[in-house]
């Protein structure tokens, strides 16, 4: 499977493009504690696998393609036919209940809402207004293969630190986690405390550092900033700078390049 079906910002296609003769070539399971857009994990296609995300309703959708994905198809096609200015703003108020209804709400709405952008306010409300794009159905969705490849996995809403903790010896940890890019000329890095903290960083390299001691394959992509190679002992750990274009800003100045670090251990 060579692309994702969802528009996530921090997506890895360009690691998967770019970098993926860093992968192991063997491992017993597959770890992502920020599945995300899951473009390594549908370029891995992994046997068994588990991944987890703190947004619910992503993972909901990913259960719902894996368990019922026909029921995700025609209801998708519906948001498809109705699709206009006043049915998008009625779908993006809705909050349904039927796992198969939340996983097409949030495909439709992330394939038309302005420029593929995820974003929710205080309350946890999806709140992007409508975008130019009008094609719902894509020819790249696959739904009953990807609904194969996800027999061996296990979803989870939850703390990264909890997915981490479950990997063991042999198994393959792929971090992905959220972090701001726009602001790293200027110094640190500008977190949102709402998404990810230093606190978090921090927390999230004793988790790391603990699986690598466990026997745990480990590759981690992150901002590119001395801080967080602080966190990580260069006797242990392997520092690879990387670029990548981010393409999901609404403005021309902040669709540039970026630089990147990637941080593999027992690879």
């Amino acid at each position: 499977m060579d692309s994702t079906f969802l528009k996530w910002a921090g997506g890895k296609n360009w690691f998967v493009k770019n970098y993926s003769d860093l992968l192991p070539q063997k491992y017993n399971r597959y770890v992502d504690p920020f599945l995300g857009g899951g473009a390594l994990y549908f370029h891995l296609e992994p046997k068994k696998a588990i991944v987890s995300d703190i947004n619910d309703e992503l993972i909901i959708t990913y259960q719902a393609i894996a368990t019922d994905w026909e029921r995700v198809t025609d209801r998708l096609k519906l948001h498809a036919q109705n699709h206009c200015k006043e049915y998008y703003y009625k779908i993006r108020q809705s909050r349904p209940r039927a796992p198969h209804a939340i996983a097409a709400r949030m495909i439709y709405l992330n394939r038309t809402c302005f420029n593929g952008i995820y974003r929710v306010n205080r309350s946890g409300e999806f709140n992007v207004p409508i975008g130019s794009k009008t094609t719902v159905i894509l020819p790249t969705d696959h739904f009953d293969k990807r609904a194969q490849i996800m027999r061996g996995t296990k979803f989870q809403t939850c703390d990264f630190e909890k997915t981490i903790n479950k990997a063991k010896a042999g198994d393959f940890l792929f971090c992905d986690p959220p972090y701001a890019v726009m602001d790293e000329k200027s110094g640190f890095v500008g977190y949102s405390k709402n998404l990810f903290s230093w606190d978090d960083q921090v927390r999230l390299s004793k988790a790391i550092e603990r699986a690598r001691k466990r026997g745990v394959m480990i590759l981690m992509t992150n901002v590119n900033h001395p801080t967080i190679r602080g966190l990580y002992d260069q006797d242990k750990y392997r520092f690879l700078d990387a670029s990548r274009k981010c393409c999901i800003s609404g403005i021309n100045k902040g669709r540039n390049t970026y630089n990147e670090l990637i941080i593999l251990s027992n690879i």
